[in-house]
């Protein structure tokens, strides 16, 4: 089982958790975007293939959005921060 560190509650089961996409992602404007762009907002993303910052709710916990950096060819969790930190892909917090 995947554990993942909710920086509120500590380590837990990944299927307390909902993954929530790319971490690096960023929502446009839906007011001042175009419609191709919404379009490609909405439904393309890439899919990497190693080290990846996502988005992730504590669903079944505390219910806080965290980022958590992993692997995604081995699913090792690098590290987990509150949503709104700097989380590189290698588990750091940058200042």
């Amino acid at each position: 089982m995947m554990l993942i560190t909710c920086p509120h509650c500590g380590p837990r089961g990944h299927t307390e958790f909902t993954y929530g996409g790319d971490a690096a992602v960023k929502r446009p404007d839906p007011a001042t975007v175009s419609d191709a762009d919404w379009a490609s907002y909405i439904y393309l993303r890439d899919n990497p293939k190693g080290p990846h910052v996502e988005l992730w709710q504590h669903h079944a916990g505390c219910r806080a959005w965290i980022k958590v950096a992993r692997d995604t060819l081995t699913h090792e969790i690098k590290g987990t921060s509150v949503a709104t930190a700097k989380l590189g892909a290698d588990g750091k917090v940058a200042p």
